[in-house]
C-alpha cells in the first residue's frame, strides 16, 4: 500500500514539473515574441512607387529612381490611417426617426425606406499621416495660413486677324456699261477713295455727258432759268453716275466727251473680290470690287468653356502678334457669341482694333490676355498644396508637429500661383505646400486612403 501511494505521489510530481516547463517554454516564447515584434523592419522603397518593396538598396525597377530606405517600428503608432467612410443609413419616409442600417420596410407603416440624406460636410478627411521620429529628422515640409485674397485671373487666348464686316464696302455700276481698262491689278490690292479703277464704254453715259455740255454751252449764252435748271440736272445726273466733277469741267474745256470714261473708287480698302475685267459688261447695281477697309480689324478670340462665364463686353483684352514682334496692343471685346460651340466647347468672342497703319493683315495670329478680377474675397491656397488625382483634388492639413489629414477640396480659379478653395477648408488652417507629396506617398504605403483597395497599417509590414 505504501508503495501504491509512493508511486502516485511520484506521478504527481511529474505532471506538475511537465506542466510547469510548459509554462515556462510560453513565457519565454512570448517574450522572445515580443522582443521580436519590437524590432525595427527595414525595407527599401520608392517615393514615387511606394507599392515597390525591396530588402536591399537599389533602384526602383518602374522609374530607376535610388529608392529610398524606410524603417518600421512595431512600437510606433499607426503610420497611416483611412478614415472609414459613412454608412449609409435608412429611415421612414413618414417616421424619419425610424431607422435602419439596411434597406428594408418601415415596421410602423409597411412601406419600404428611403435613404437618409447625408449632411453636407464642408471637408472631408480621407487619410491620416503621423509620421515618426525619424522620419521627422528629414521631413522638411513648408506650411501656409489658409487665407482670402483679391484675385484677378490671367486668360490666355489664342485669336486671329478678320476684316471687320461693319467696313466692308463695295464699287459698284452706277449704269450699265462694257469694262475697257482695269486699273486695279489683283486680289488684296489696297484701293483708297478718289483711285482710278477701271475705264467704262457707256453710251448712255456718253449721251448724258454730251447733254451736259449741250446745257452749259446753252446756259452761257442765255442766262434763263431753263437753262440753268436743264444744266443743274446734267450736272446731278453726272454725280449720281459717279462722275467727277473735274472730269466734266475737262470736258466742257475740251469741248467732247471721252469715248471711254474712267470710274473712280468711292471707298478705301482691300480689294477682296475683283470681279471686273476687260470686255466685261455690268448691268447697274452690279459690284466691279468689293472691298474691307482695314482701318479698323476684328480679333476674333476662343475661350475655353470653363471659363466663359467670365468674359463680358467692354473688358480690355492685351494684344501680341506674332508677326510684329514687340508690338502690343489693347482692345475692347465688343462681342460675344451666345452659342458654345458644341465640337470644341469654346466661345466665340471678339475685340476690335484700330489699324490705321495698316500693319494688322487679316490671317495673322494674335496672343491675347484678358485680367479678369474675380468678385469677393475667395479662400485661396498655393498651387502647390493641391494635389490633383483627377478623380478629385486633395490637400494635407497640419494637426500637429507630427500629424497631417488629407481632405478633398472643391477648387474654383486659378491665378498667379494660387487656386481659389470654395469647400473642404477654414480660414488659417495650415496646409502643406512644400512635402504634401511625401506625405501622399506615405499615404498610399501604408494604405491610409480610403478608397484604396487594400487597407494595410505599419504593425502589418513585417
Amino acid at each position: 500500500m505504501n508503495k501504491l501511494i509512493s508511486v502516485i505521489f511520484l506521478m504527481f510530481l511529474l505532471v506538475i514539473g511537465v506542466s510547469c516547463q510548459k509554462e515556462s517554454s510560453i513565457d519565454s516564447s512570448k517574450t522572445h515574441e515580443g522582443h521580436e515584434h519590437s524590432k525595427t523592419k527595414v525595407y527599401y522603397t520608392c517615393s514615387m512607387h511606394p507599392q515597390i518593396k525591396e530588402k536591399e538598396m537599389g533602384k526602383c525597377p518602374i522609374c530607376h529612381m535610388n529608392l529610398t530606405k524606410i524603417e518600421v517600428d512595431d512600437e510606433e503608432d499607426i503610420q497611416a490611417s483611412a478614415v472609414v467612410p459613412e454608412k449609409d443609413i435608412w429611415q421612414c419616409k413618414d417616421f424619419p426617426d425610424v431607422t435602419s442600417e439596411t434597406e428594408d420596410v418601415c415596421p410602423m407603416d409597411g412601406t419600404p425606406m428611403v435613404k437618409k440624406p447625408k449632411e453636407n460636410k464642408a471637408a472631408k478627411v480621407v487619410a491620416k499621416v503621423k509620421l515618426r521620429k525619424a522620419q521627422l529628422k528629414h521631413f522638411e515640409p513648408d506650411f501656409f495660413p489658409v487665407t482670402t485674397m483679391k484675385m484677378t485671373k490671367k486668360i490666355r487666348l489664342l485669336g486671329s486677324v478678320l476684316q471687320s464686316e461693319e467696313k466692308e464696302s463695295n464699287i459698284p455700276a452706277r449704269i450699265g456699261g462694257r469694262v475697257e481698262k482695269v486699273y486695279v491689278k489683283s486680289t488684296g490690292s489696297m484701293v483708297k477713295v478718289g483711285d482710278p479703277v477701271i475705264d467704262l464704254y457707256s453710251p448712255k453715259l456718253i449721251t448724258a455727258g454730251e447733254e451736259y455740255l449741250l446745257a452749259r454751252k446753252s446756259y452761257a449764252k442765255s442766262k434763263t432759268k431753263e437753262f440753268k435748271d436743264m444744266l443743274d440736272q446734267s450736272i446731278e445726273r453726272l454725280k449720281l453716275w459717279g462722275i467727277k466733277r473735274f472730269q466734266f469741267e475737262n470736258w466742257y474745256k475740251t469741248g467732247k466727251v471721252p469715248r471711254q470714261i474712267t470710274i473712280y473708287s468711292n471707298a478705301t480698302g482691300i480689294v477682296r473680290s475683283r470681279n471686273a475685267t476687260v470686255g466685261k459688261y455690268f448691268k447697274e447695281g452690279q459690284n466691279f470690287f468689293e472691298l474691307s477697309d482695314l482701318a479698323d480689324v476684328w480679333v476674333e478670340m476662343d475661350v475655353y468653356e470653363h471659363d466663359s462665364s467670365l468674359i463680358k463686353i467692354g473688358q480690355k483684352v492685351d494684344l501680341e502678334f506674332t508677326a510684329i514682334p514687340g508690338e502690343k496692343l489693347v482692345g475692347e471685346i465688343d462681342f460675344v457669341n451666345p452659342v458654345l460651340d458644341q465640337k470644341s466647347r469654346t466661345l466665340k468672342v471678339r475685340a476690335t482694333i484700330e489699324n490705321a497703319s495698316g500693319k494688322l493683315k487679316p490671317g495673322m495670329i494674335a496672343n491675347a490676355v484678358l485680367n479678369v478680377d474675380i468678385e469677393g474675397m475667395p479662400l485661396v491656397v498655393p498651387r502647390t498644396a493641391v494635389i490633383d488625382t483627377g478623380k478629385r483634388k486633395i490637400v494635407w492639413v497640419k494637426i500637429s508637429g507630427k500629424n497631417f489629414q488629407a481632405k478633398t477640396v472643391h477648387a474654383g480659379y486659378e491665378s498667379e500661383g494660387y487656386v481659389e478653395i470654395k469647400h473642404g477648408l477654414m480660414e488659417g488652417e495650415e496646409v502643406v505646400i512644400e512635402g504634401n507629396f511625401l506625405l501622399d506617398a506615405q499615404a498610399q504605403l501604408f494604405g491610409g486612403y480610403e478608397d484604396m483597395k487594400e487597407s494595410k497599417t505599419s504593425g502589418h509590414n513585417h
